[in-house]
């Protein structure tokens, strides 16, 4: 059994197999996931695992070297933009218009679908090296 926090056998594979500057995207329930990237669905009913829960426990597996997230999240979902805030402090950020944020999600290595219903809350994680 592993001894880390990361239980589900797809998510945890996918982390291993990323290199540096490989993508994952964190998605709300109802961001349209394009052909191509692998979909790791882990919605149960709306909110449920909501997006910080799902952030939280990739981070505890993935490094993050850069972050991608909609230009309109600040402004339409506050509590989801302070808890990327708080997880990732100080970290470098790209904001894009949400067509564009949708685009650049055919590109990622895979995208985690959560249970969130709230507006914007996604984020594209640039993975980095630990050495």
């Amino acid at each position: 059994m592993k001894k880390t926090q990361l239980l589900h056998p797809d998510l945890s594979d996918v982390i291993a197999r990323l290199g540096h500057g490989d993508t994952l995207v964190i998605a709300d329930a109802g961001l349209p996931i394009p052909d191509g990237p692998r979909r790791i669905d882990l919605a149960l009913t709306p909110g449920l695992p909501s997006f910080d829960a799902v952030l939280a426990t990739i981070l505890t597996e993935m490094h993050v070297e850069h972050i991608t997230i909609a230009s309109e999240l600040a402004s339409h979902n506050p509590p989801v933009a302070q808890q990327l805030a708080d997880r990732l402090p100080n970290m470098t950020t790209s904001l894009v218009d949400h067509e564009q944020f949708k685009a650049l999600t055919a590109n990622a290595r895979a995208i985690v679908r959560t249970g969130e219903c709230t507006p914007y809350a996604n984020v594209i994680l640039r993975a980095g090296v630990v050495f």
